[in-house]
Order: C-alpha cells, then structure tokens, then sequence
C-alpha cells in the first residue's frame, strides 16, 4: 500500500506532519480527515525502498549503541515500535539515526515486521544484529534481546577500545622514532660533514652510511612523503588482499604477547554472542554462524566454521570445540560441563566472565612490559646516532 506524507492543522492553529498508508490519495485526505486534522498538503512516497537502501549509511558502533540504547528504553516504557522510532526521527541526536529511524518506521508502517525491515540493510545493522533481533522478536522478548544486544555492543566497545589503547603507544613510539631518525639524517649529520672531512683517517661504516643517508634524504627529500604513502598503501592492500592477509593472522598468533591478545579478544567477542544467541532461544548451530562472525583473525574463523560443520553432523559443542585445536582448555571444560548438565546457557555466561578477567590481565601485563620494551627501541636508536657521531672524534682524539 503507498506511503503518503502530510502536512496539516490540528484545531486550526497548530501545524503537524506525519505518514500515512492509503490506497489512494482521495483515501489519504480522508483518513487525515477522520483523525481531526486539516489537510494542506499530501505527497506519496515514490519507491521508498530503493531509494532510501541506497542512502541509508552504514552506523558506527557508538551509533548502534545510541540507537539501540534509546530503542530499548522507549520500548520497555511501552510504547509502541512506531511511535518510538518516531520521537527517534524528531529528538535523535545525531542526523544517521534520524534518517534511519525514519526509514524503519516508514516500513513497519507499509506493513513489515521489525525483523524484516532491518534484514533489508545487513550492510548497516550486519548480521548478528539482524539474526538478534529476529529471535526476539518471534519469541516476543524484544525489549529483552535489545537489552541484551546493548549489552554486547558495549563489551565489543570495550573490548576494542582496550586492544587500540594498548597498541596505540608501541605504534606513537615508532612512529615518532621514525621522525627522529629522518631529522638526524636530514639536519645533524650534513652539519657535521666537513668537520669529519678534515680527518684523514677513513670514517667509521656506520658514520659513512649516516650521512651518506643524509645526504641522499637532503637532496632527494621528496621520497620521504612518497615512501610514506606507499607504506601506507602497501599496508591496506595487504589487509584487504586475503592470502596475504591469512598470512599475517598466521605471523601474529606466532608472536609473544600479541598472539594471546589476539586470541582471548577474538574469544571474547566470540563467546559473547554465543552466550547471547543463545538465550536468545536460537538454535545452537546458528548461534555459532552467528558467533564466527565476530572473529577476526582468518585462522581462527576457518578452524571454528570447520568445528560448525562437525556440530551440523551430530558432534558436541565442546568436542567440535576442541577439534580445532585454538580454543583454551578452560573454555572447553566450561562448556562441556554445561553440555552434560543441561546449563549451557550460565556457563557460557561464567565463560565470557572468565574470557573477560583473563583479557583484562593480558592487556594489563602487555602495558607493563612494552614500557620497557619501547624504552630499549628508543636507547637503541639514540645509541647508534650517538656511536655515528663520536666514533669519528674518538678516532681523532686517539691518533
């Protein structure tokens, strides 16, 4: 049925807008009509659909956390979908929710479910969301599973906001020891060239490489940008290409420290939905299609659709589980015990307790020993700048 939109008087003095569903617009007018409005202008939504899965932009997880924070509040508070994504429209605070609300609520409107309406944009709400919300709402628990899926956003935000934070130093570190090397280069040691030219003994190798590089970077100091650009770009297309992107998730879960960071954040998110999936009163098959989702090392999401396929075929949860070869013992345990007890849904819960200690304690020991570790990085560079500048006065002093 077509969607129109109006404007209108309310009591003669007060102007409204709002949307309708008629056949027609003569049916339009007088269904605005039969509410106590004034009619001044009807226009009918042409191919709303199309045109709105094209603009619609994807939300960030702030976002998604916005809009299912309020959604859920103005739905246990009882009011009604429509109207609750309505106030959305009009009151959000940023302008993505308020497109997006509209468009939901022009579609319920028409006549989907709210389920439905958002399998329409997997690009924007992806699939966990989507497969969530499908449960709670055949189930009749949706305020429930949006509080549930609040609750999982949340945690991925922590989670990914204590992995960026605990990498964000190490990579300033680098970064800034980069431009340090380049000033060195570029500005001491060209200034120290004709004082060492006066020596007539040969120049130490690593002094002689030191301005040979400086002199290089001095006149060809173009290449510096260029060869930023070109890491940068090398970078993205290595992450974005898969065979070598499956190569740099084999290399990570090979280095110290970062491997375990890698796994239990990649654990955690993964038991997270699991748990919530499931008591969502999805079937245990797709909770775990919905699980892998999450992962985002390519080793590991290949060894856990594997563990599916075998869970498809009639084989246990944790014995799939433990096929794999990745998963900790300690999950393993958790989750045949709630297996043979009949309580897979509260272990899995004290699973992603544990997941979330343990990837607390990881992230804290990696703080506590990159410290140091940056502080070597740093006095080793400072060591070899010193060495390239006072070898050549210390061969001086000692002839």
């Amino acid at each position: 049925m077509p969607i129109f939109s109006y404007t209108a008087l309310k009591q003669g003095k007060e102007l409204v807008r709002g949307e309708i569903t008629a056949s027609n617009l003569k049916d339009a007018r007088e269904v605005i009509r039969k509410m106590g409005l004034v009619p001044t202008q009807i226009n009918e939504y042409v191919d709303v659909k199309a045109k709105k899965t094209q603009s619609l932009q994807s939300l960030s997880l702030s976002e998604k956390i916005d809009f299912i924070s309020t959604l859920q509040i103005l739905l246990t508070s009882g009011i009604p979908a429509v109207e609750s994504l309505m106030f959305m429209e009009q009151e959000a605070a940023k302008k993505k929710i308020r497109e997006m609300s509209k468009i939901l609520k022009t579609q319920i409107m028409a006549g989907s479910t709210f389920a439905d309406t958002m399998a329409r944009y997997p690009q924007v709400f992806g699939y966990i969301f989507i497969g969530l919300i499908k449960a709670g709402e055949e189930s009749g628990e949706l305020e429930k599973t949006l509080d549930r899926i609040k609750d999982l956003l949340t945690k991925q935000a922590n989670i990914k906001g204590k992995v960026i934070g605990t990498l964000m130093y190490p990579m300033f570190v680098v970064i800034l020891a980069f431009f340090i090397i380049i000033i060195m280069l570029t500005f001491v040691f060209p200034a120290f060239k004709d004082m060492f030219a006066q020596q007539e003994k040969a120049l130490p190798w690593i002094t002689a490489m030191m301005i040979n590089a400086g002199d290089y970077l001095k006149t060809y100091w173009f290449t510096i940008p260029i060869f930023i650009v070109a890491f940068v770009v090398f970078c993205i297309l290595m992450v974005n290409w898969q065979p070598a992107r499956n190569m740099l998730d084999k290399l990570v879960l090979k280095i110290p420290l970062l491997n375990n960071l890698i796994l239990y954040s990649n654990y955690s998110n993964f038991m997270s939905v699991l748990s919530v999936s499931y008591d969502a009163g999805i079937p245990v098959v797709d909770c775990l299609h919905l699980a892998v989702i999450t992962l985002t090392n390519s080793v590991l999401k290949n060894k856990m659709s594997g563990a599916i396929v075998k869970v498809q075929q009639g084989l246990q949860v944790s014995q799939a589980l433990k096929s794999t070869n990745v998963v900790p013992r300690m999950l393993l345990f958790m989750v045949a015990t709630g297996e043979q007890s009949g309580r897979l849904g509260d272990m899995l819960e004290k699973a992603v307790n544990f997941l979330d200690r343990t990837l607390d304690a990881i992230i804290d020991t990696m703080t506590k020993m990159i410290e140091p570790i940056m502080l070597l990085v740093i006095g080793s560079i400072v060591l070899v700048m010193a060495l390239a500048l006072y070898l050549p006065l210390f061969q001086s002093y000692m002839s």
